[in-house]
């Protein structure tokens, strides 16, 4: 759906010495027959083994290949056999040595910046480095980094994680909304309300600019409504939160303090009286969860009207304390990482088998999404309800359709159709 912003970061950031091309192999297939000095390589958990052959072939050319990303950071030791360097962690104040460590000749197999990145630092995002009409959208900015919270089955919770949040300056946030040339913008932090006066401040910046916007909270917003009031009053639209489980003792299980099952319906409330959809990330298979979760689960969000959910089989992550936790009780159950996305079982839930999880998941989704509850969860506030059709139906329900319409080069179209009937900008 958008652009690999780090990539685009990167880029952004290299000499204007080097030519530099992004190839995303999501939206087309990759040219192989290049012969490129050096190949850096965004890599996920899920995405090892491709990452790995791609290096091999770039390796056997001769080029120069870097390893980066969420799971070669958690995994540097594994990972450096495949490549000729790995980057821990952010990259921008580390770049620029690799390339020129490359040049002399004298490239170390890791690198790792000492402290938590200046997000001053970080350069405006130079999207002509990206084919933008392939992609549903790319308007998408992150204003921080880092969470204040440490939750168990979060890559946050990995040791190479500085845990230090930081936000970038206002100015700099600004000033990229408007290179952007677009009234709807969606940040992609992990938790954009981890420095509530550095939010005040934003809000007030993006209050004249009358922008439509979705970002990323945790639950705790619920004590601060004057706070959601501002946002809505300053274009926010939706929120995506992770309420991950409505059972208090699979909440505690994996250290998610910040979440307080008893002050969930009374912060959706807050968010609907204030026009902010809810999108909901919820997550099956902890240890206190069993087959009636899933019901029980998809009455309360029917309930209580959240416009959408995004469903998640608990996945752990290498790295990750849960990982180790469910390694130490021999409770993994699979080693291809191609199926650690969080739509398969990989390990041993405790009350109920790996076959009743995954039909639960996928039962869940079907609940939800059938045409009966779409049509009981609709807004009552009647401003929200194109957006809220548009998405339960064109992305959720007909998914594919709208895949198949996006591979044959009609997804950025599709977004400003979608923008325009849900917003009209």
């Amino acid at each position: 759906m958008s652009p690999p912003l780090s990539l685009v970061t990167l880029a952004s950031l290299t000499p204007k010495e080097y030519d530099v091309y992004i190839e995303d192999e999501n939206i087309e297939k990759l040219n192989l027959e290049d012969a490129p000095d050096v190949v850096g390589i965004t890599v996920n958990v899920d995405t090892v083994y491709r990452a790995i052959e791609l290096a091999s072939i770039y390796r056997n050319k001769g080029a120069k290949v870097v390893f980066g990303g969420i799971h070669a950071s958690a995994h540097s030791e594994e990972m450096i056999a495949h490549c000729d360097a790995v980057c821990i962690g952010e990259a921008e104040e580390v770049w620029p040595q690799m390339l020129q460590d490359i040049q002399t000749g004298n490239l170390h197999k890791i690198y790792k910046h000492p402290v938590p990145t200046d997000l001053s630092l970080v350069p405006l995002p130079d999207w002509n480095y990206i084919k933008k009409k392939k992609y549903l959208y790319y308007n998408i900015i992150v204003a921080s980094r880092g969470c204040p919270f440490k939750c168990e089955f979060c890559y946050n919770s990995c040791e190479y994680v500085s845990g230090k949040y930081r936000n970038r300056p206002v100015e700099d946030i600004v000033e990229e909304i408007k290179r952007l040339n677009t009234r709807q913008v969606m940040f992609i932090d992990d938790n954009l309300i981890g420095n509530i006066r550095w939010v005040e401040e934003l809000l007030l910046r993006l209050k004249p600019m009358k922008l439509v916007w979705h970002a990323a909270v945790s639950t705790n917003i619920v004590h601060h409504p004057e706070l959601v009031t501002q946002m809505a009053e300053a274009g926010c639209r939706s929120l995506f939160i992770g309420f991950e489980s409505i059972n208090e003792d699979s909440i505690k299980s994996v250290s998610k303090n910040q979440n307080k099952i008893s002050d969930y319906e009374r912060l959706i409330r807050l968010l609907h009286d204030n026009g902010i959809m809810v999108n909901a990330s919820l997550a099956f298979g902890f240890d206190h969860d069993t087959p009636d979760t899933f019901k029980q689960t998809l009455d309360w969000l029917v309930k209580n009207k959240i416009e959408t959910m995004t469903g998640h089989i608990l996945t752990p992550y290498p790295g990750t304390i849960l990982h180790k936790r469910l390694q130490e009780e021999g409770r993994i159950i699979c080693q291809d990482l191609t199926q650690y996305n969080t739509s398969h079982v990989t390990f041993q839930p405790k009350l109920m088998t790996p076959e009743q999880l995954n039909e639960g998941y996928l039962n869940m989704y079907k609940q939800f999404y059938s045409f009966r509850n779409i049509l009981k969860r609709r807004p009552d506030n009647k401003r929200l309800r194109a957006s809220y059709f548009l998405f339960n139906f064109g992305y959720r329900k007909w998914g594919r359709t709208t895949s198949l319409l996006g591979r044959l080069g009609l997804m950025n179209w599709i977004g400003r159709i979608a923008r325009r009937l849900s917003y009209g900008i």
